[in-house]
């Protein structure tokens, strides 16, 4: 079963305190490129966070983040009493008497460096318990989303492999046809140089020429490739780098069929063959 590297997942906790919100976002990558986000105090977590992580997603450009809303009627954030009163003693030195008031000194005292001082929050483990369980959550919504993801993926490689086996399919039909297509312009163009011809020698030439030209073994080949990935893409694994790999070689005997054919009508197959590899080409970058 393949799965796509685009994903998302969320989960929401509503503590007694506070609201914590799980997001992980994730895209195609060839490596696994994980951004962490999370507020200071949880900091001593995140190297587990992103093994867990880098365990369960494998690969792909992932943004995980976790948002803290404090929802208690305390704040960690405290006005620092002595350093405001310091402040609007200044100020009252500095202005004139009677051109301003202690509120208007207050709202400038307030803005100050160090007038807003906050508590560090610590570590609670049971918190955190809650918050595993909740990126856990996250990670197995995750997860499905790239399966759901994949699942319309497969359907248009199996699709488009098989669009490329009736192109194999016709250039099978055709490569009767071109052979003999290639041994009368032989003879034409012998019967034009009117020039005598030993007719054994001129079999022994015939024959090399069109060992030259023979694609089975290129046929087979493309058979037997295109067989091996539909097997891979029922593989219980994911691997898009393997089905990558494969894709090439699909696209190696393509080619050189197109090359050796010489012949019209089977290099407008491969066209059409070569248009439906690229699709797939494209759509195996965000396979896991």
């Amino acid at each position: 079963m393949i799965h796509s590297m685009t994903g998302y997942g969320k989960s929401i906790l509503q503590l007694p305190t506070k609201k914590v919100t799980i997001e992980i976002k994730s895209l195609n990558s060839k490596t696994l490129d994980l951004n962490a986000r999370m507020p200071s105090y949880y900091k001593e977590k995140e190297l587990k966070v992103r093994k867990g992580l880098a365990s369960s997603l494998v690969r792909g450009k992932i943004d995980f983040s976790i948002f803290v809303e404090i929802t208690a009627d305390e704040t960690s954030t405290k006005v620092n009493k002595g350093v405001v009163n310091e402040y609007m003693d200044q100020l009252r030195n500095i202005v004139q008497s009677g051109t301003s008031d202690d509120l208007e000194l207050l709202h400038m005292a307030i803005k100050m460096p160090d007038a807003l001082k906050t508590e560090r929050e610590e570590l609670d483990e049971n918190e955190w318990k809650q918050i595993e369980a909740g990126i856990d959550s996250a990670v197995k919504e995750i997860v499905q989303y790239r399966i759901d993801e994949a699942k319309s993926l497969e359907e248009d490689f199996k699709q488009r492999i098989a669009n490329i086996k009736q192109g194999l399919v016709e250039v099978e039909k055709l490569d009767t046809e071109r052979i003999e297509y290639v041994k009368a312009r032989l003879k034409k163009a012998l019967s034009e140089l009117q020039a005598e011809v030993d007719e054994n020698r001129f079999e022994q030439e015939l024959i090399y020429y069109l060992e030259k030209l023979d694609i089975n073994e290129e046929k087979v080949r493309l058979a037997n490739h295109l067989d091996y990935f539909l097997e891979q893409l029922a593989t219980p694994d994911s691997n898009g780098k393997k089905l990558g790999f494969i894709v090439q070689e699909i696209g190696r005997e393509v080619n050189t069929t197109g090359s050796k054919a010489n012949y019209a009508p089977v290099q407008k197959v491969v066209i059409q063959m070569k248009d439906e590899l690229e699709k797939i080409k494209e759509q195996i970058l965000n396979i896991l």
